[in-house]
């Protein structure tokens, strides 16, 4: 009888949830004691990887290069700032996940209410589909690119990256942390290669990366794009709220025994060592992006700064800086290796943003389905707007269509901008607590600090960047009674989230408080049983 139900189970595409994050993949990699740091360290790389991937995806292309073309080496500082930042969060997701056996979604769920985890997943949701419209353009882009296939139909050929996902579910985890790696390593090469031949001004290049006040400017302004506008756009694009969810669950599949502290705390440790060195790579990568923008390209020679655009300026010699970049670009091999590097980008956030889909899922509402199930019904209804948007446009200039279809993407990361905060103050919150934590594993005083500096910054910055997000939505020139209303609408906005961010507030603080009398009743009973005995 219990065969014949557990057959029956095996047939429902969505089943209740409640066990260990992503367990099919939970606690799976030995990792051996003993060895030297070099050999534990490779055997505790790979999720760092994969957290990586999000902050090198096509939603950072076009404002990291833009903001090279427009501002110079000026906006370096924030892709320092963002990637400094970024670090110290996906080290307390990381540990939160290790320390608590819990992934954020779960630890959030277990301290709150129903209603509160169904409003935290929705809007997560529309956070990764924001991001995965994203991975839709940059990948159908790159196969009209690389191989004339008319845009409609790649779009539709990206949802059957499906089918790379099902492969890569029966391979193991490991060879799917390699594989990502060697997709990071080819785009790493790809604008090596291009800033190599560019010959950039390196001590400007360093001089950028010290932050000033121009930075954060509002002038000067270069076709309607200022300093702080393009810092928003970079910051927007770098900072993922679905890398907290991803990091706390993947920080998971490595065997640790729980019962030793030791073991833990070294854990910790080499899953730290792991994503600072991967977001190390992310972070060249976004420089090496800005640095194109400016070294690559003669000043203002980048009209359309849409995927389109960029190819067609690595092959167009009127537009690149020198001799030898000319030379290579008559070859075509500088447009091709963009379109390769924009390809593999695109299947390497496939692979993350659906396995946060199920973090989230099984997290927040206790639902399960099948990983190929999930991306297949999370790309086709991605694919929606941005079928919508090549059909709108399609009697329009070439450069008209181009336009619209990077706009849709740079419009639908302003979902971000509601899913950050709430999912960087409760991770925050519960690594700060010593009863979430423990003594040992909670934040320190520095870490504190920064983390309240770090929190406390991107949501002020996202809020001031959220009248002009929706003012987009009106096109380039809105007129005053449309931009009134994408004020309007983006103050009701903030203060929604800031409604959102007391509310969890509140019901993490009374979870808190709950886990501690539970916590003290446990050890009370523990000790009258030891004085009966």
């Amino acid at each position: 009888m219990e065969a014949n139900s557990s057959m029956s189970r095996k047939h429902h595409l969505i089943e209740y949830a409640n066990g260990p994050s992503l367990e099919e993949i939970n606690g799976t990699v030995e990792v051996p004691k003993g060895k030297g740091f070099l050999k534990t360290l490779f055997m505790y790389s790979g999720p760092g990887a994969l957290v990586a991937v999000g902050y090198m995806d096509p939603g950072n292309w076009s404002t990291s290069i833009t903001g090279g073309q427009d501002f110079s080496y000026l906006l370096m500082s924030v892709i320092l700032m963002s990637s400094l930042i970024a670090m110290l969060l996906q080290y307390m997701a990381a540990k939160l996940g290790i320390v608590s056996q819990m992934d954020l979604a779960q630890a959030i769920r277990a301290r709150t209410s129903k209603s509160l985890g169904i409003v935290l997943w929705i809007l997560t949701e529309l956070a990764i589909m924001a991001t995965d419209i994203a991975e839709v353009i940059g990948a159908a882009i790159a196969l009209y690119l690389l191989f004339n296939i008319p845009l409609v139909f790649a779009v539709f050929l990206t949802v059957f990256d499906v089918l790379l996902l099902l492969l890569l579910t029966k391979v193991g985890f490991r060879k799917i942390e390699a594989l990502v790696v060697c997709l990071i390593l080819v785009i790493l090469f790809v604008f090596c290669y291009q800033v190599a031949l560019s010959n950039p001004n390196w001590s400007q290049v360093m001089a950028g990366l010290i932050p000033s006040a121009q930075t954060f400017s509002d002038h000067p302004n270069v076709g309607g794009l200022t300093p702080i506008k393009g810092a928003l756009g970079i910051i927007g694009a770098t900072v993922m709220p679905h890398n907290l969810y991803l990091h706390s669950a993947i920080s998971q599949t490595r065997k640790i025994n729980h019962h030793d502290e030791e073991d833990v705390a070294r854990t910790v440790r080499f899953t730290t060592w792991d994503s600072n060195i991967q977001l190390t790579f992310a972070f060249i990568v976004n420089s090496l992006l800005l640095i194109m923008g400016v070294a690559v390209f003669k000043t203002g020679s980048v009209q359309d700064p849409s995927f389109f655009g960029l190819y067609h300026a690595l092959s167009d010699t009127s537009t690149l800086s020198n001799g030898i970049l000319v030379e290579v670009a008559r070859s075509g091999i500088l447009s091709t290796l963009f379109a390769v590097a924009l390809l593999a980008s695109g299947q390497n956030s496939t692979i993350t943003g659906t396995l946060t889909g199920q973090v989230i899922m099984e997290g927040f509402v206790h639902m399960k389905m099948p990983l190929w199930a999930r991306r297949l019904i999370t790309r086709l209804i991605s694919v929606i707007p941005v079928l919508i948007c090549v059909a709108m446009t399609n009697h329009l200039s070439v450069i008209k269509q181009h336009e619209a279809i990077n706009t849709l993407m740079n419009n639908s990361q302003v979902f971000l901008a509601f899913a950050l905060p709430s999912s960087m103050l409760p991770l925050l919150l519960m690594t700060n607590s010593e009863v979430e934590m423990g003594k040992r594993f909670k934040n320190s005083p520095v870490v504190k600090f920064f983390g309240w500096l770090s929190v406390i910054s991107l949501t002020v910055l996202n809020m001031k960047g959220l009248p002009d997000s929706i003012a987009d939505f009106f096109g380039d020139n809105p007129s005053a009674s449309q931009l009134a209303w994408a004020h309007g609408i983006a103050y009701f906005l903030i203060v929604a989230i800031l409604a959102l961010l007391v509310w969890t507030v509140v019901e993490l603080h009374q979870g808190d408080k709950k886990l501690q009398a539970k916590l003290a009743a446990q050890s009370q009973t523990k000790g009258s049983v030891l004085d009966e005995l």
